[in-house]
């Protein structure tokens, strides 16, 4: 029964119903440097109006809209220009350019302040949530956006369409395309041509609906896009690499906040963003440049007691925090820091960066949210897995990789488990809440290019996660978390672990966590550089076998993704594949005990 288009696993079978494939003329003409990555989102399109014409954010990307001509006479009317960092854009008019000032205090806080300030604090700001960007990128001059073309028969497909719509972005050579899951149609809604390389992106899913679409798009220049494709409008951030010109190599919007985002990069860094704020001026520190100005309760530090950290600076044990002035610590805690050197004056204007991390000295490849937003669990070239306090901006553990650079990360839904792939061909299945490698998973047979969890089949007894390689296999698995916590030798492995986990989360100040432990024990002191797990050998870990393994007929395999209906997964040249469910399960709720702690940080 199984072929070249079908693939049988315990449940069922998963059919393939649906390709998208790149343009060939734009693959010849272009190099395709970096992998295709696939951002999805589920929207509900509410019932067409009578009277209208569809909703007017679709209208506007197929260029119908009324007010497309006013933004188009605006913009010429304009008398102002701005640098865009290639090109003077006739787009950036003045009232454009007014929406992003600078976000001043606006609302009357009733609520008493947070004990401790953090990245994820409330800023004030104007609490627009329907804050757009501010270039119309049809009328633009700017050499980085090249040329956009839409879908013109988009409008008319909506308007016979109810109930939940999946959208996806994904990037090929210097193309960036949205298309519709499960629509017929034969060419991308939108296609926009930049002059940099697209090399990572992600839609944020709180304020995503179908006439608004948050999406940011990291370049290999290091340039940052906010791109609304619906409306059509487009702004810029990190304008030539003035906060980071290293390439960038992954984006996660912050979940639940509608403008706070994260950015990692080649150089080993991880950038915090919000979307609404103008580049600041702005020289991240490194570890030889100068000494940190806070230690790990958030107390200044001297110079003297700050040298030796300095010249010492060990990735495996802590990361490098520069705090610029208008840093939520350095401004609500009253210290008078000032980490980037400005004068207080600067650091009453808030600009981005909003945060700025240095993890480790080799490029950051990926990095995800636990489930509750409070941590960071990120991948590097060195071959090392961090998990890092996002509130508190401190590592938590670090764990190394059986061999060679980490390529790919996962939380499970719960946040119980972390996965990870790599170059060693393996992947790994890590408890950050015991600390320490539960199982391997052994399938492929060359680096493994994506994993992901399955949300429609993990219970919390068993979890099914998929992955793919450069090796072109699909692969699906299943494990069981009550077996996997008897590994082969458990005794020694226990022994040599447990001292370890127990100091290192000692440096915890955020307790509460269901996943992950917390405290010292009475007698033990804090012990430097003990939140390095070094990988265990192979007789001390459960090994997990594929319950399918399916050889696609492609070029490289680089993306894979579970959707609602499908199985998706995506190759380096662009070609997406959808392959249906066998059963069409019904998505669980998120668990709700989450989110009113998350919209509490960030609201």
């Amino acid at each position: 029964m199984e072929n070249e288009t079908t693939f049988v696993a315990p449940e069922g079978v998963y059919s393939l119903t649906e390709e998208h494939k790149p343009a060939l003329a734009q693959s010849h003409t272009t190099p395709i440097l970096f992998p295709t990555k696939v951002s999805s989102v589920a929207i509900r399109v509410p019932p067409a109006k009578p009277q209208g014409s569809g909703p007017p954010g679709l209208a506007q990307l197929l260029g119908g809209n009324k007010d497309a001509k006013k933004d188009k006479d605006k913009d010429k009317s304009a008398t102002g220009s701005k640098e865009d960092g290639y090109s003077l854009s006739s787009s950036d008019t003045p009232d454009e350019i007014d929406q992003l000032s600078p976000i001043q205090e606006s609302s009357n806080t009733a609520s008493p302040l947070p004990e401790q300030q953090s990245i994820f604090s409330p800023t004030g700001g104007r609490g627009k949530r329907g804050a757009r960007p501010k270039h119309n990128i049809k009328t633009t001059s700017s050499t980085f956006v090249t040329r956009i073309q839409t879908s013109d028969n988009w409008t008319k497909t909506l308007q016979s369409k109810q109930g939940d719509l999946t959208l996806l972005c994904y990037n090929v050579a210097k193309s960036f395309l949205l298309v519709e899951a499960g629509s017929k149609a034969k060419e991308p809604l939108a296609r926009i041509l930049f002059s940099a390389y697209p090399t990572c992106h992600d839609i944020n899913q709180l304020t995503s609906s179908c006439e608004h679409l948050d999406v940011i798009i990291g370049f290999n220049t290091g340039d940052l896009v906010w791109l609304d494709p619906i409306t059509s409008r487009y702004a810029r951030l990190n304008k030539q690499g003035c906060i980071s010109n290293s390439p960038c190599t992954a984006i996660r919007w912050v979940p639940s906040s509608p403008t706070l985002f994260l950015v990692s990069h080649a150089d080993g860094t991880i950038v915090v963003y919000d979307k609404e704020r103008d580049d600041g001026t702005f020289s991240p520190q490194e570890p030889t440049n100068g000494p940190p100005s806070l230690d790990i309760t958030g107390t200044p530090i001297s110079e003297e007691a700050a040298a030796p950290i300095q010249r010492d600076w060990d990735p495996t044990d802590n990361i490098f925090v520069t705090m610029p002035p208008w840093h939520p610590v350095t401004t609500g805690a009253g210290a008078g820091i000032n980490v980037a050197g400005k004068s207080d004056k600067d650091s009453k204007v808030v600009k981005n960066p909003v945060s700025h991390w240095r993890i480790s000295r080799k490029g950051v490849v990926d990095f995800v949210f636990s489930p509750d937003v409070k941590y960071v669990a990120a991948i590097s070239e060195d071959g090392c897995l961090r998990v890092i306090d996002a509130l508190a901006e401190q590592l938590v553990d670090c764990y190394a990789s059986y061999f060679g650079a980490l390529t790919c990360v996962a939380w499970s839904p719960d946040g119980r488990f972390i996965l990870t792939g790599g170059q060693d061909d393996l992947i790994t299945i890590f408890s950050p809440w015991e600390q320490r490698v539960v199982a391997r998973c052994q399938g492929h047979s060359s680096f493994v290019a994506g994993v992901a969890f399955d949300d429609l089949r993990c219970d919390g007894r068993t979890y099914r996660f998929g992955s793919v390689g450069e090796d072109n296999k699909l692969i699906l698995w299943d494990f069981s978390s009550g077996a996997l916590h008897r590994p082969k030798y458990q005794a020694t492995h226990h022994q040599r672990m447990s001292m370890s986990s127990t100091i290192s989360l000692a440096f915890r100040r955020d307790k509460s966590a269901s996943y992950l432990p917390a405290g010292l024990p009475p007698g033990l002191k804090n012990t430097h550089s003990l939140r390095h797990h070094p990988a265990p050998s192979r007789n001390e870990i459960a090994i997990v076998q594929p319950v399918l393994i399916k050889s696609v007929d492609c070029d490289l395999l680089t993306d894979i993704a579970f959707l609602p209906r499908s199985l998706l997964t995506a190759t380096k040249s662009g070609h997406i594949r959808l392959w249906v469910r066998p059963l069409n399960l019904r998505k669980p709720t998120r668990n709700s005990s989450l989110l009113p702690d998350v919209q509490n940080l960030i609201s």
